[in-house]
């Protein structure tokens, strides 16, 4: 038998061992290499072969340490050892298991034989190490890396010759060794069979570590994805093959409002329109993904959620085949105030960029503050150029609206046969032309929001109607489909006609008229609120002075005189364009005066009347005003003009020269 061959060589051993120890005599011909490079290091480690206590041992504190560091591991090995101990127990072996460092973590044995040899290192806490008691199967497998039995006489300490131990290093997922497994008895009761069933069971055992952690990243991964999932502000719906739904986000839960137990294995028609349901069943199909499609979600209600959604199908990579899609979507509100934000589709002015002291203006403006408290729709009438997007800008900035889009629409600048698609939109296949999957109109890209329909007068009668319609059930639906699409906006209208006068015309709904004038606001011109224009000729100037990079010191009296003697059919924008040209031509430094205006720039009559003659101008303003005058009706002809006035040519050219007016075909310019 194997264990009759293993205890006749153990005389050899013992031979050794004495020789080794008593005389320091290494006799490698009767000795295994492993085990005589382990005598060598245990007599380094200056161990006493010969005593009977060698007792390393943890408290019961480091031990309850060690025992919760090791937690996982010896939940993972418990099973294994037990099994391995159910097979050897009535051998009268021993099953322990130590840590990386020779410490015992567990020991299964019969309470007798612990009893008898518990001197013996063999219980929880104790150390068996070869530094701590020389050469044995747990400490030498330790420094080797390897599966070792240690025979009898093969330990370096006497009072271990008794016995024979089996032991093998259990590694990690990265093999590094993170325990031993030993088994250990009497000499005469062991067997090679011994060290092959420990080395099966570590194989076992690690085998089950590497199924834990694979188990492991497999659930970081889930709970990776899954918060992914549910952290991503788009919805996002996984659907198998079939068409039933297998996962759905907290985005996508909150815009349907279900919960996952009600909709997680049902049909996709649960939560989609049938059209949109097509679309999805057709990537199942074919395997051809939708960027950026827009679908129809419905929810428990009946209510319609529109949404831009990208669908991409999951694919078997062996045979290609379409296992099921993910699909993310985003209500299409939500986009539109994005794409707002990023063309610029927002109001920038405020009740305080509005300038005047006229008592015209303040009430205008008392009337628009008072209309962005509430939801009504504005009517804001005057002339072009008086400023009426800055009114319906401040409206929106001022109400609860403000964090909305808002939308500018000139009602007259759009062709007749474009204004319904313009305001509305247009579904796919609506006219020839239309783009791939419709396009939203600008009632549903102000939705939240406002809309600023700039002369409303000129919009054409059939686009009044629905328009209409609209006001009425806050609904729209684009041209050509028949969706019904609710939009939340507040509506500012504005014309410079008058609108009463346009409905007895016939070219205005009077129906629509009353729609909109709920919150009538009438801004004045600018010839009506003159006292304001050097506040504003003075905004303008340090505005524009900022953008040439030009210091201007001044501005003198007849400056303001002149403009101010001016009507200003162009209003406020009128007055903002002369300035402009104004500050494009004067030289850093100069003080602004009535020779850096444009010949071009009409003077009322007045100034040549008399009557503006009390504003105190110079004789030289008043002379050049009149040569710029003179030239202006004679087309820049200098000869009629000398002769017109009075005085000879090479004498006009004199005072062209003095004034810095230059003479062109049409009449004359400021150099």
């Amino acid at each position: 038998m194997p264990n009759q061959e293993m205890l006749h060589k153990n005389h050899g051993f013992y031979a050794a061992w004495r020789a080794f120890t008593e005389r320091n005599i290494l006799e490698r011909d009767l000795i295994r290499s492993v085990i005589a490079d382990s005598w060598v290091r245990s007599r380094s480690y200056h161990i006493n072969p010969h005593t009977r206590i060698i007792e390393v041992k943890l408290t019961d504190e480091e031990l309850s340490q060690k025992l919760k560091q090791y937690h996982d591991f010896l939940e993972t090995v418990k099973p294994f050892i037990s099994s391995l101990y159910k097979l050897v127990g009535s051998s009268g072996l021993i099953v322990r298991l130590a840590d990386a460092e020779g410490y015992i973590l567990s020991s299964i044995a019969d309470e007798d034989l612990v009893q008898k040899h518990g001197n013996l290192n063999i219980t929880p806490g104790c150390c068996a190490r070869e530094d701590v008691i020389g050469t044995n199967a747990i400490g030498t497998a330790l420094v080797i890396g390897e599966a070792i039995q240690v025979f009898a006489a093969e330990h370096y300490c006497r009072q271990y010759h008794g016995w024979t131990s089996s032991a093998a290093p259990i590694r990690n997922v990265k093999g590094k060794v993170i325990g031993i497994l030993s088994l250990t008895g009497s000499h005469e009761k062991v067997h090679p069979h011994t060290l092959g069933m420990v080395v099966a069971a570590c194989e076992a055992i690690e085998n089950q570590l590497k199924f834990n952690s694979m188990n492991r990243q497999l659930m970081l991964a889930n709970q990776h994805f899954h918060a992914i999932m549910e952290s991503i502000s788009d919805g996002l719906i996984s659907i198998n093959n079939e068409g039933n739904i297998t996962d759905i986000n907290l985005m996508a839960r909150k815009m349907l409002n279900v919960t996952e137990k009600q909709v997680i294995g049902n049909s996709l028609s649960l939560i989609l329109a049938k059209d949109s349901e097509k679309k999805i069943m057709n990537v199942l199909e074919t395997g051809f993904g939708l960027i950026e499609e827009e679908i129809h979600l419905k929810t428990k209600t009946g209510k319609t959620i529109f949404c831009i959604s990208t669908i991409t199908p999951i694919k078997d990579q062996i045979n290609h085949r379409v296992e099921g899609i993910v699909m993310t979507f985003r209500e299409l509100k939500k986009v539109h105030n994005l794409i707002n934000k990023i063309v610029g589709a927002e109001a920038r002015f405020v009740f305080e960029d509005i300038l005047g002291d006229n008592t015209q203006i303040i009430e205008a403006k008392r009337i628009g503050m008072m209309a962005a408290r509430n939801n009504s729709t504005v009517l804001l009438q005057g002339e072009s150029g008086t400023g009426k997007e800055l009114f319906a800008q401040a409206i929106h900035n001022s109400s609860g609206r403000r964090k909305g889009p808002f939308i500018f629409i000139n009602c007259g600048a759009i062709p007749r046969e474009l204004v319904a698609s313009e305001l509305f939109g247009y579904v796919e296949g609506a006219f020839t032309g239309a783009k791939r999957g419709g396009h939203p109109g600008k009632f549903e890209l102000a939705d939240g929001g406002t809309i600023f329909l700039d002369e409303i007068g000129d919009m054409p009668l059939d686009a009044q109607v629905s328009l209409l319609r609209v006001l009425e059930t806050r609904e729209v639906v684009r041209v050509g489909g028949h969706n019904v699409i609710p939009v939340n906006v507040r509506v500012i209208a504005a014309t410079h006609k008058d609108l009463k006068n346009e409905v007895e015309k016939g070219n205005f709904r009077q129906d629509l008229y009353y729609r909109l004038n709920v919150t009538p606001i009438r801004i004045p011109s600018l010839r009506e609120r003159k006292e304001d224009l050097k506040l504003l000729i003075d905004y303008f100037i340090e505005k524009f002075s900022k953008t040439f990079y030009k210091e201007i010191p001044g501005i003198s009296s007849n400056f303001y005189q002149v403009l101010k003697s001016h009507d200003w059919p162009g209003n406020v924008r009128e007055l903002q364009n002369v300035l402009q040209q104004i500050m494009n031509f004067v030289n850093d430094g100069e003080v602004l005066g009535p020779q850096h205006i444009p010949s071009s720039f009409s003077v009322s009559k007045e100034i040549h009347g008399g009557k503006a003659m009390k504003s105190l101008l110079t004789l030289d303003e008043v002379e050049r005003i009149t040569i710029m005058d003179t030239l202006q009706q004679l087309e820049g002809n200098v000869a009629k003009t000398a002769k017109t006035l009075g005085i000879s040519r090479s004498s006009l050219y004199r005072k062209l020269e003095k004034y810095n007016i230059r003479v062109t075909q049409n009449g004359t310019n400021v150099l």
